[in-house]
């Protein structure tokens, strides 16, 4: 059961490897992705889309 948790050992390395997959320059650009990802999958969730343009039902 002890294993389905990831300890503190665990995040320090997987943000070593992420650190060095990326570099320092490329994470802020990474997580700023990933927040967009986010709030669009929690804006999908409560059903709530931007009307796309040219949208042949928006001109009805």
């Amino acid at each position: 059961m002890n294993m389905l948790f990831i300890g503190t050992t665990e995040i320090i390395v997987i943000l070593a490897v992420v650190l060095l997959l990326f570099g320092g320059k490329k994470i802020p650009e990474l997580m700023h992705g990933v927040g967009k990802g986010v709030k669009s999958f929690k804006d999908g969730m409560n059903g709530i889309e931007e009307p796309k343009k040219n949208d042949p039902q928006l001109d009805k």
